[in-house]
């Protein structure tokens, strides 16, 4: 279904033209510089664009994304008529607005801005804005509200509006100030949990101890945020971590660490089953909790993350981390696995490419190029994996040489010797 504003503009040259100047938002200039994406896959259609090569976009076929040419883009609005009522109010020469001013400051900042824009290039300001409101018909709502839309937008980018360039696969820059922090948004469920235990909530002591991966995120929280009085708190989640055993051991061990830096001899049968033995008496766990502490990584809230549900705000994560990785094996190594258990095969597979690109071995060429070949397989381009085959046999092959100018079994031998 057509946005209506988008259609009136689409179907009336009068109202495109006054859209496009001064207003700079221009449906004749419906493309971008280069091929794009989002991240999480639904529609993308570029309607309009500005003078200096940016780019409106309708995505997933309601909001409105914009897209500079120099690689940044932000959520700019939720609809086309939110979007032209924020270019035609709080247009692109209103440079000093943000969400810490009052109505009567932004009144007099986007007042005194105006003037200039009629001094410069547009006397007809006044007028062209009353058609268009009263033509498209926008809403006037006060400029506080407007302005406070616009940077709700933006926060909301990621992770339903992450935008790719579609052949090198890197993300789009999005500003520190609207970028979510992953720590937070995983850890908010246990942080709630957590003031439910300490208040004394049944209900939040049965869901702690059925769900694992609420559980996880109360370890967390209690991580960051210890008290005196948590000690039976600890002890209840560390009993259900030993009691359900799952694959995910680092909030268990977490735990055990919070449990034994008490000092209790009541708590050794707990913290012997989940150290398998390491803490053997109330002394050594306070020594084993002071030097066992472990390191968050920005992996670990990745992981949770993924066991949360929450596989868009993993992928967007991963993906900013590798646009930001250099020459780095190890984690290239790391992140190419991490893509791959999330599904995206192909962010999985360019963290793989450079990391064979980094491989000084024969050896490890050819296995960094037999993973990369499968990761190719599985993104469907049959014509990669094929060549990413071919370099391994090609690296089997020198090493085989290699080993037989050793001097195969007998060079072996007599290097041992």
């Amino acid at each position: 279904m057509t946005d209506r504003v988008l259609e009136l503009l689409r179907s009336r040259p009068d109202l495109a033209e006054l859209a496009a100047f001064p207003f700079d938002f221009d449906v004749g200039r419906a493309y971008h510089v280069e091929p794009v994406h989002l991240a999480s896959g639904p529609s993308l259609e570029p309607i309009a664009g500005d003078d200096t090569g940016g780019t409106y976009f309708l995505s997933g076929g309601t909001a409105v994304l914009y897209a500079s040419s120099e690689g940044s883009a932000v959520l700019f609005a939720d609809s086309v008529g939110e979007a032209l009522e924020m270019r035609v109010r709080l247009p692109w020469w209103c440079e000093n607005i943000s969400s810490e001013l009052g109505e009567e400051e932004l009144l007099a900042e986007t007042g005194g801005a105006d003037e200039e824009a009629r001094e410069e290039f547009a006397p007809e300001l006044d007028a062209q804005r009353a058609v268009l409101i009263r033509r498209l018909g926008l809403p006037e709502r006060p400029l506080v509200e407007l302005v406070a839309l616009s940077e709700s937008a933006g926060r909301r980018t990621e992770p339903d509006h992450l935008l790719l360039n579609s052949d090198e696969l890197r993300a789009y820059r999005l500003h520190e100030s609207y970028r979510q922090s992953l720590r937070e948004i995983v850890l908010a469920p246990g942080r709630e949990a957590l003031e439910r235990l300490r208040s004394g909530d049944a209900d939040a002591l049965r869901e702690a101890a059925e769900d694992a991966v609420l559980r996880a995120a109360t370890v967390r929280a209690v991580w960051h945020d210890r008290r005196d009085g948590d000690r039976p708190l600890l002890r209840f989640l560390l009993e259900h971590e030993n009691a359900e055993r799952t694959d995910w051991y680092r909030e268990r061990r977490l735990a055990a660490i919070l449990v034994a830096a008490h000092g209790r001899a009541e708590d050794l049968p707990f913290l012997r089953a989940a150290t398998h033995g390491e803490v053997t008496d109330s002394a050594g766990g306070v020594e084993w909790a002071i030097a066992a502490v472990p390191e968050d990584s920005e992996f670990t809230w990745v992981e949770l993350a993924h066991r949360q549900g929450r596989v868009e705000h993993a992928g967007d994560a991963l993906i900013r981390m590798l646009d930001d990785t250099g020459p780095d094996a190890d984690r290239l190594r790391e992140l190419s696995r991490a893509l791959e258990r999330l599904g995206d095969h192909a962010q999985a597979a360019r963290a793989q490419f450079d990391l064979l690109s980094l491989q000084d071995t024969a050896r490890g060429r050819a296995a960094e190029a037999y993973v990369l070949a499968r990761l190719e397989r599985l993104k469907s381009d049959l014509a990669a994996a094929g060549r990413a085959l071919e370099r391994a046999r090609a690296a089997v092959g020198a090493d085989a040489t290699a080993w037989h100018r050793r001097g195969g079994w007998a060079g072996s031998s007599r290097n041992s010797t």
